[in-house]
Formats: structure tokens, sequence, C-alpha cells
């Protein structure tokens, strides 16, 4: 198996907000369950995920509180807000549009 792909510029959001549709999640919860999804070829690192996941918080689309976790600790999870679930329905259309343009570029005979 190869290393794991860097995360596409600008992905990584619509990745959070798609991982937090089914429900709410702590940080570590949220990584490990892209890496599970993507077959372990994406790897989200703290460095990057935390910032993010800041940044969500701020504008709004998502929410956080303090929770005790499956591990019995003490931990932030964040969940959607109303917010979140239309960013994610337009960042998700944003990333059909443009799959499908690459596609289209690298089918390209």
């Amino acid at each position: 198996m190869g290393k794991p792909s860097d995360l596409v510029q600008g992905t990584l959001d619509l990745l959070i907000l798609k991982t937090l549709s089914p429900g709410a999640m702590h940080g570590w919860a949220i990584a490990k369950r892209i890496q599970q999804i993507s077959g372990e070829v994406l790897q989200v690192q703290q460095g990057s995920l935390y910032p993010a996941l800041h940044r969500l918080e701020q504008q709004g689309w998502i929410k956080a509180k303090w929770a005790e976790s499956e591990t019995g600790r003490q931990a932030k999870f964040y969940a959607l807000t109303a917010a979140g679930r239309k960013q994610l329905e337009a960042e998700t259309a944003n990333w059909n549009r443009l799959s499908a343009a690459i596609d289209l570029v690298v089918g390209e005979a």
C-alpha cells in the first residue's frame, strides 16, 4: 500500500461537514472516520484538523460542547448546525461540479 495521499486543497471542510452529518463526534473520531471511509487513503493530521474545526465553528457551521467520550475522558464533540447543513449541500454541489470537470480533462484522449 502506498503512502496516504495529501488532501486536495479546499476539501477538508467538506470532509469534516460530511463526516459530521450523521451526528456529533469528537476530533479524533472525525479523523479516524475519514481515514476509515477512505480506505486508509486520506489521513487528517491534528495540525490541520483542529484549526479547521475552529474555523468551521467560527463560521457557525458547527457547534461544539464538552462531553464524556467512549473512553470516559472529557472531549469536545462537534455537530452540524442548520447553517452547516446548508453549507454541506453547497460544498457537495461544488465538489460534484469540479470533480466532473476534472474527470473530463483527465479522461480526454
